[in-house]
């Protein structure tokens, strides 16, 4: 994970404990005022809600107890392609550039140009070097990348 990874599920999690998790208590509380919880569709939906709650902040506070925090500003620069950093590729066929940081699962999104260290794409990279022409597989065939450059921002 990415300290910026690790910044967000944190952030998140502070919010669900602080915010989201009183919020709920309240609404559960104030429904029971309602009278019968059978037929109690506010009761129903607050209690959902904090079940969906307590899971996220387990699934949060689980996957940052495992999580091994890798920045690669602190490692030296070598050119060659590792987790955490942004790479300058050249697609081949069509010259057009794209700009990919390689993160972790959690921190993936492609339209920020944020790609799981898992995909395809990231899986080829992983090892290679500026200058070295990379063949990513996909459904339609291979796709060739020349590595332009890597950055450790």
């Amino acid at each position: 994970m990415t300290p910026a990874g690790e910044a967000h599920l944190r952030k998140e999690l502070e919010e669900l404990k602080n915010v989201e998790r009183p919020q709920v208590i309240e609404a559960i509380a104030e429904a029971r005022e309602h009278g019968d919880l059978k037929e109690n569709a506010e009761y129903h939906a607050a209690r959902e809600r904090q079940g969906f709650i307590e899971g996220r902040i387990q699934d949060i506070e689980s996957k940052l107890s495992a999580a091994q925090v890798i920045d690669v500003t602190k490692i030296a620069y070598t050119g060659r392609v590792i987790f955490g950093v942004t790479v300058d590729l050249l697609h081949l066929d069509t010259d057009n550039q794209v700009k990919y940081q390689i993160v972790g699962e959690d921190e993936a999104d492609f339209d920020q140009g944020k790609i799981s260290v898992s995909s395809p794409i990231a899986r080829a990279l992983i090892g290679k070097e500026e200058g070295d022409v990379v063949v990513v597989q996909t459904p339609r065939g291979g796709v060739e990348y020349e590595i332009l450059t890597v950055a450790h921002l």
